[in-house]
């Protein structure tokens, strides 16, 4: 694969790059086999570097391993992140130093375990790679190949979102609920290919249509349609309030 042994010849040409990423080719750690024979290997190298801890990369390794498919994905995003962001170094240095690259690869693999019943060890990927991210995606949330996530700090990401194709997302973006819907869709469903500014905050079962744009800042709590663009945010009095977590009195607590 073009991309493993780009990776291999970044190390190989810039020791001190790899040093500090752990991935020493001739160290004792994770990362010590040589060559790495494949994206599944190299992906746990760097996760056991990142997370600091082999067990997760033993876990991420596992995964791509044994799905052909999160591999594409993953390379898909790497790509389009590379080529939307004019990333110097191309691929190869986009996996190997971009936050947001790096916390979508632990959503799939988190994700992947969702899916495949094992929601504990999810949540626990969840949690410790958010410490290493500074995110916190829910491992149900479903998203889909050439996500470009720019920085990615301050990513939130409920449950029951879904994200399409080819979207584009700033960092310290919220896709939260408005804790009035407990359903199956209460969260921002993205179309494809829509763009969402720094700092925009989406609330509750929302359609955002295909190739929308989103402002930085925008607070959107209603459906945008195709194509346009949604921006500004102001509050108004919509009447009483309808959540609070404060015991009623007289119930049990």
């Amino acid at each position: 694969m073009t991309l493993v042994k780009d990776v291999q010849a970044l190390l190989e040409d810039a020791p001190q790059v790899a040093q500090v990423l752990g991935l020493n080719l001739g160290g004792q750690n994770f990362g010590s086999l040589q060559p790495f024979d494949g994206f599944p290997q190299l992906a746990g190298a760097l996760f056991s570097q990142l997370c600091l801890s082999d067990a997760i990369g033993d876990i991420v390794h596992r995964v791509y391993a044994s799905e052909a498919q999160l591999v594409e994905m993953t390379l898909y995003d790497i790509a389009e992140t590379a080529r939307r962001n004019f990333e110097p170094g191309g691929e190869a240095a986009t996996l190997l130093f971009s936050r947001g690259v790096q916390a979508i690869m632990a959503h799939r693999v988190a994700h992947q375990l969702w899916v495949a019943g094992d929601t504990s060890l999810s949540l626990a990927i969840k949690a410790a790679s958010g410490r290493a991210f500074a995110t916190d995606i829910h491992p149900a949330a479903q998203m889909g190949a050439g996500l470009w996530l720019d920085h990615g700090l301050g990513f939130v990401v409920g449950e029951t979102c879904v994200i399409a194709e080819d979207v584009s997302i700033w960092h310290n973006v919220t896709l939260g609920s408005t804790l009035n819907d407990s359903g199956p869709h209460r969260h921002p469903h993205i179309g494809a290919g829509t763009v969402i500014g720094a700092g925009a905050i989406l609330l509750g079962g929302i359609t955002i249509g295909a190739g929308a744009n989103i402002a930085a800042g925008a607070i959107v709590v209603e459906d945008i349609p195709d194509g346009r663009v949604a921006a500004g945010a102001k509050a108004t009095l919509r009447g009483p309030a309808g959540v609070s977590f404060t015991p009623i009195k007289g119930t049990q607590t």
